[in-house]
């Protein structure tokens, strides 16, 4: 089933959705330093925001995928996405699990933050959005820094704790907390969300 044309947006778009998917980072080679504990910690997070996405589908819920560029300043989404899925990435299993379909929406970041120098603010208030799900790579710096931007936005937060990783346990831990206590964000398991 497809969706209807959406003239202001130029392509396919709800009218309105009080609430969306924010996947951050998650189209993600990791070739850096941390990168292969980081991805150890990526693997049941994946499986999670899949069957998060699959139960938004069901309520029409759009998903964004708001992904770093990675210094890479002439890529653009879809060059990241099929960088991450040849066959030499190390990434390219969870990628595949995980990757857009045609209907996701996608913004790229140059930051840590999702709503820094980015087109997210426009396609947010565009959907009429109340309330944000915030899944995705690292709870400790970019979910931190997205959340805190959305938080200053007045945005409703929900950061589904078994939806987002980060290098290392403790600072994960400490992170979800901050988000819970300071940006009063519902960090519950996203088996318990209920749309």
């Amino acid at each position: 089933m497809s969706t209807p044309q959406n003239g202001d947006l130029h392509g396919n778009a709800p009218e309105n959705s009080p609430t969306v998917i924010l996947i951050i980072d998650i189209i993600n080679d990791f070739e850096f330093p941390g990168g292969d504990e980081l991805i150890k910690h990526t693997e049941p997070v994946v499986n999670c925001i899949a069957e998060l996405r699959k139960k938004a589908d069901s309520k029409k819920i759009p998903v964004i995928y708001v992904n770093d560029n990675f210094g890479k300043w002439q890529s653009d989404f879809r060059t990241l996405l099929k960088h991450c899925l040849t066959k030499t990435s190390k990434s390219r299993s969870l990628v595949g699990i995980i990757k857009p379909r045609r209907k996701d929406y996608f913004v790229l970041k140059p930051k840590n933050s999702g709503f820094y120098s980015t087109t997210l603010d426009l396609l947010l208030d565009y959907l009429k959005a109340e309330t944000l799900i915030i899944t995705g790579l690292t709870a400790d710096v970019c979910i931190l820094m997205t959340a805190a931007d959305a938080f200053l936005r007045d945005y409703k937060l929900l950061v589904p704790s078994d939806c987002t990783a980060s290098i290392n346990a403790n600072d994960h831990q400490q992170a979800l907390s901050y988000i819970k206590r300071v940006l009063r964000a519902d960090t519950r398991p996203s088996d318990q969300i209920i749309f």
